[in-house]
């Protein structure tokens, strides 16, 4: 082969770089990677770091939680026009972190969210309430991704910790997250959402009918109904 037949290597800069657990990245050089790499079920940037943690197969440790959380959010969506829940998406919380939670629950925009739907398709803002299903208490997302939620202003996070049998639910005050308490009946309400009410013990027995039935009575209160109300008189102040 003549030296004018020698192919010359590929330039660094042009080289489509696989995205790796434990890199350091900007934000845009995470979703260009993100993109790029093939097969990648679930990445996330915290802080700078990339985190690509393992499939989640186990049926009862993640896949029944996430699905009987989802179910709840999206009845409620459904009883509730100006919201809209989310699977499993990316977000664009600030420049260092794109966090991809199991669930996001969001106050439309022309409703006065806080979140935005950019022209790419990426929810750019924090989402009203987040809900991530963990391991345990040595999670990350009781840490690292705790404090980058309440820094960016997720006003509630829910986190379902299925080794230990447990439901976190936190509200965001003055900077800091509160746990909320269920109320003698075990049900905990959420201080944002009027009417969105979760049974605790019937979601820990992944009784999806239990939950749902608490749920309706949380839809059917009059709180929930103002609550409509006023995100519709929301919507129409923003579109005059």
């Amino acid at each position: 082969m003549t030296a004018s037949a020698i192919p010359s290597p590929t330039p660094a800069s042009s080289r489509r770089a696989p995205l790796v657990n434990g890199d350091h990245l900007t934000r845009d050089e995470f979703e260009r990677r993100y993109d790029a790499t093939v097969g990648i079920k679930k990445a996330e940037l915290i802080e700078g770091t990339v985190f690509m943690p393992p499939p989640a197969l186990r049926w009862d440790e993640h896949a029944r939680p996430d699905g009987i959380m989802g179910g709840w959010l999206l009845v409620y969506e459904s009883a509730t026009p100006g919201v809209q829940m989310g699977h499993n998406a990316s977000i664009r919380l600030d420049l260092d972190n794109e966090p991809q939670p199991d669930l996001a629950l969001i106050i439309e925009p022309a409703c006065g969210g806080q979140a935005r739907v950019g022209p790419d398709g990426y929810l750019d803002g924090a989402p009203e309430l987040v809900v991530e299903i963990a391991a345990s208490s040595v999670s990350i997302d009781l840490h690292t991704k705790l404090r980058v939620y309440r820094r960016n202003g997720v006003r509630e996070y829910i986190v379902w910790r299925t080794e230990e049998v447990t439901i976190d639910w936190f509200a965001l005050r003055a900077g800091e997250y509160v746990p909320l308490q269920a109320a003698p009946d075990g049900i905990i309400k959420s201080e944002l959402f009027p009417g969105l009410w979760l049974d605790v013990q019937a979601a820990l027995r992944r009784d999806a009918a239990g939950l749902l039935q608490i749920l309706q009575r949380g839809i059917a209160s009059d709180e929930h109904a103002a609550f409509v109300s006023a995100l519709q008189a929301r919507r129409s102040t923003s579109q005059r």
